[in-house]
């Protein structure tokens, strides 16, 4: 890893195409951004443009068709959750297992010691708040902390990027915004970059530092937006004049791309 770019994502003239029963479909054409490291960047843009495929490349689930892919300074070769954690819409846990041991799954399959394991999946859980939930069972569990599950197995191993496939969309929209703060605040604590792919554009804008907007299929950046809302965020933010700008303009770029 080169620690001069720790962190840092660097997306180069990007394009997937897709190839079934002699048909071709472009999915995603000739993107290219850098997040540097340490920023929560959101991915937003209608249905099938590409989002969720984009990061499927990245997590090293997925191949490109053309253009380099680059995590922390080196490129992506397959799943590599060292340097980089993901969060999927479902927290897909095993119901057999407790919450710690859902979080200890990926050590395990590691070889890593009982005792480490243990200790590491409790320190994670313990940053998204469930500590106490430690010996508690999925159907044990509300929708949110499931997800806080998901997210401590996904920060387990400490990697410097944690990608996030729509991590909220199954939650009622009051845990989707309690969720979003307690998400914020582990982002602060842990100073890790985030890529974060929603279809809410109020989502996106009150968590972000940078909004990527994407055509319709194929996917192409439209628009890249700065976002200069005073952090810490609140929710009476959600109704400023700025707040209700960047959504319209965002809104916009969706609606005509």
């Amino acid at each position: 890893m080169n620690t001069l770019h720790r962190g840092e994502v660097v997306v180069s003239h990007l394009t997937q195409i897709h190839e079934s029963n002699g048909r071709k479909t472009h999915a995603i054409d000739d993107i290219s951004f850098t997040i540097p490291a340490g920023k929560f960047v959101s991915v937003v843009g209608p249905s099938g443009c590409g989002k969720s495929s984009l990061l499927m490349m990245l997590v090293g689930l997925a191949e490109q068709t053309s253009g380099t892919l680059s995590v922390a300074g080196a490129p992506i070769k397959g799943p590599d959750p060292d340097r980089i954690g993901v969060v999927f819409q479902e927290a897909n846990l095993y119901p057999w297992l407790s919450a710690r041991k859902n979080v200890e799954f990926p050590l395990m399959l590691k070889g890593i010691s009982t005792d480490k394991r243990a200790d590491m999946a409790l320190k994670a859980l313990e940053l998204v708040g469930l500590r106490e939930f430690a010996d508690r069972y999925p159907h044990e569990l509300s929708g949110g902390m499931k997800q806080r599950v998901s997210i401590a197995r996904g920060i387990v191993q400490d990697p410097d990027v944690l990608m996030m496939d729509e991590p909220f969309a199954a939650l009622d929209e009051q845990t989707r915004m309690v969720m979003g703060d307690e998400l914020l605040n582990i982002w602060e604590r842990t100073g890790k970059t985030v890529m974060f792919v929603t279809h809410s554009l109020t989502e996106a804008i009150y968590l972000s530092d940078h909004v990527i907007v994407m055509s319709a299929r194929p996917g192409r950046i439209v628009d890249r937006i700065d976002i200069d809302l005073p952090r810490p965020r609140t929710f009476e933010m959600t109704s400023s004049p700025e707040f209700t700008r960047i959504r319209n303009r965002i809104w916009e770029q969706i609606r005509s791309a």
